[in-house]
């Protein structure tokens, strides 16, 4: 997927960047983009694609991750948790 007007982060915006990178992500989640039982993009991968460094795609996966939403499996990188419901 390559981000389009509506799905770039705004370094200006009085939001962080890692907040509105973990909110793109977390609509990829709840929309079905990235399903339960699958890998999300690499934080290489987000950096790249959204123009971020990769400290701030970590820090999104930080604030997902504390909300249940994925878990790092070592080696193997960040999956999408399933919800209940």
């Amino acid at each position: 997927m390559v981000p389009n007007v509506l799905t770039m982060v705004d370094p200006m915006a009085g939001v962080p960047v890692y907040v509105q990178l973990a909110d793109l992500l977390r609509a990829g989640i709840a929309s079905g983009e990235y399903p339960a039982g699958r890998p999300l993009p690499s934080a290489k991968t987000l950096s790249q694609r959204y123009g971020v460094a990769i400290g701030t795609a970590i820090k999104a996966f930080d604030v997902l991750r504390s909300e249940g939403l994925i878990r790092t499996v070592p080696g193997r990188g960040v999956w999408v948790v399933p919800q209940d419901g």
